[in-house]
């Protein structure tokens, strides 16, 4: 359902995205206001790209979110203040602290809307680090800021 739901969204957002441009182009006199002049086929093309623009965002989810390994040895109690403060300088809050389990969620009203929401970074407790989860560009930067803070700690 997770995976519905982003690609829903994600379509929405590319979507809107276009139209924000077309309506900035039209206002600026750049193309005309009649879509039967900005595409060859109308309001058909328009279908056409609505259908393309469906496909990209059921592949997406699969590529845009993922779930990686954070090897960081070492106690709990140890981590947590290292990882909350590098997360804090990267314009994240603690969501919710479950546990050995933390969640993480983007401060910024706008950098969460931006991201339709979709801005939840899990840290799951696993032996030898954590199990990261969010959106995969961001959890790939993480993961190599915090095994650089950490191996510089050792």
């Amino acid at each position: 359902m997770r995976y519905i739901v982003r690609a829903l969204k994600y379509f929405i957002q590319v979507f809107l995205l276009l139209i924000v441009i077309l309506a900035v182009l039209m206002m600026l006199g750049a193309i005309s206001t009649d879509i039967d002049k900005i595409f060859t086929g109308g309001w058909k093309s328009v279908g056409w790209i609505a259908v393309m623009f469906a496909c990209v965002s059921l592949v997406y989810p699969r590529f845009g979110y993922a779930s990686r390994s954070l090897s960081v040895p070492g106690e709990y109690g140890g981590l947590k203040p290292g990882i909350a403060e590098y997360m804090q300088a990267r314009g994240y809050v603690v969501e919710k602290e479950d546990g050995e389990n933390i969640s993480f969620r983007l401060a910024s009203g706008f950098g969460r809307f931006a991201r339709m929401y979709e801005d939840r970074i899990t840290f799951t407790r696993e032996f030898g680090g954590f199990r990261i989860e969010g959106p995969n560009k961001d959890i790939v930067r993480i993961i190599n800021g915090l095994e650089t803070k950490f191996m510089k700690n050792e």
